[in-house]
């Protein structure tokens, strides 16, 4: 699990390609911010928590629990859940706006084109709401 990163993951890039790309500019892992925001954009008083669905143990395809070391995973899933609940309710209560981009949002069988992703996210930092969540949908039939 050394090897694993904690910042700079291929979502993390796609999604600060998006932002940059149309516009907006921003910090990264803001150290003085609970949780080091993987991108803050201050002028908009907003950060954006892009999330890998099996670390946060998102409820999607993309995440499942492996079959050896159950308890081990559960308890590690469990604990990584409830600290991005401490943190987003850090981050919310000290003013700053709560954007969540899920990984399946830019990968796997329901992801998203990054045009309907960029204008989602956009229209979110301009907007005044306090928090948004990004995450691949399956189609509607």
């Amino acid at each position: 699990m050394s090897g694993i990163r904690g910042k700079d993951t291929k979502p993390e890039y796609h999604i600060r390609r998006i932002l940059h790309r149309n516009g907006f500019r921003y910090r990264l892992h803001v150290k003085d911010l609970p949780g080091k925001p993987d991108i803050v954009l201050p002028r908009y008083h907003a950060v954006i928590l892009v999330s890998g669905c099996f670390w946060h143990g998102h409820d999607c395809h993309l995440f499942r629990i492996p079959t050896t070391r159950m308890e081990f995973w559960t308890t590690k899933i469990d604990h990584n859940r409830a600290n991005d609940r401490l943190v987003l309710d850090s981050l919310q209560g000290s003013g700053w706006r709560v954007a969540t981009v899920w990984e399946c949002a830019l990968r796997g069988k329901h992801r998203m084109d990054d045009s309907v992703i960029v204008s989602r996210l956009s229209d979110w930092i301009r907007s005044s709401e306090k928090s948004f969540y990004l995450a691949g949908t399956p189609p509607t039939v």
